[in-house]
């Protein structure tokens, strides 16, 4: 992969929260980016503050869960910007906080389907160009729960601990096609999802739950640079020996630019102390 100014991205999830800030992030720093979204307002204002910052973006309106809307998406983007080089998947939705016994089944089935299956669509589309070329980075967007408990919020919890397994899997799949797929958790930030907590209030979300949330609030959580940061690092050659972990932007990942991970090291195993 050359340079970030020569970098062609497609974002799922761009038109808000983490995903719009990495599309704002990766303009930035020079790359083309392809905004994905359901929501055409949305990505029409994501697309206007990048253009007016000087960036270069693409709207696409498509859903995660339709795998040929997913891959017309793709095409589009290689067509336009001649390659595609980094998927980003950050499409996803929080849905029902409370107890499983009290949320409603098809609420809870669909962030399944946003989150995990609409990521596997994603990389459903791009890899087979990615392996074509033997080039190619993907990063997928975990969040809250993908590696701890996370009680009243297990539609979310259990849809991202799939996205690092899938993540995990895929990286071993193409391991020998010079393509990496690694999967960032991007800490706590102020979005959407952070006020759709403070709605549901202690009594669904949980006293410890509705603490992080004020906290966020106020502070704002993870700086956007720090995100922005770390996935420009995965999105790089400089990257390129690591596939299949989850890394967190508060952890030290920049020590492993020079170095190699243990292979146990940032997934979702079971480490054994003897």
């Amino acid at each position: 992969m050359n340079a970030t100014h020569e970098m062609s991205v497609l974002i799922a999830g761009a038109g808000r929260g983490i995903g719009k800030r990495l599309a704002m992030g990766f303009a930035q720093a020079g790359a083309r980016v392809g905004l994905l979204a359901r929501s055409q307002p949305e990505i029409d204002l994501a697309k206007l503050e990048i253009e007016q910052a000087g960036g270069n973006a693409l709207r696409i309106r498509a859903d995660v869960r339709d795998l040929e809307q997913i891959c017309a998406a793709v095409d589009r983007v290689r067509t336009v910007f001649g390659r595609l080089d980094v998927l980003i998947v950050a499409a996803g939705v929080q849905g029902p906080i409370g107890p499983l016994l009290s949320t409603k089944p098809k609420a809870w089935n669909e962030v399944i389907e946003i989150n995990l299956i609409g990521a596997a669509n994603a990389c459903r589309a791009a890899l087979p160009g990615m392996i074509e070329k033997r080039s190619g980075k993907i990063i997928l967007i975990a969040g809250g729960g993908s590696a701890y408990t996370r009680p009243n919020f297990s539609a979310y919890a259990a849809a991202k601990a799939g996205v690092v397994r899938l993540t995990e899997c895929l990286a071993d799949e193409v391991r020998d096609h010079n393509v990496q797929i690694n999967c960032m958790a991007p800490g706590a930030s102020y979005t959407h999802m952070t006020d759709e907590v403070l709605r549901a209030g202690e009594s669904l979300a949980g006293h410890k739950e509705i603490e992080e949330a004020e906290r966020t609030r106020i502070t704002g959580g993870v700086a956007p640079e720090k995100q922005v940061q770390l996935a420009l690092f995965l999105a790089s050659e400089r990257s390129n020996h690591i596939s299949g972990k989850l890394i967190h932007v508060n952890d030290d990942w920049k020590r492993f630019e020079s170095q190699n991970m243990k292979p146990e090291l940032y997934t979702l195993r079971r480490v054994q102390k003897i």
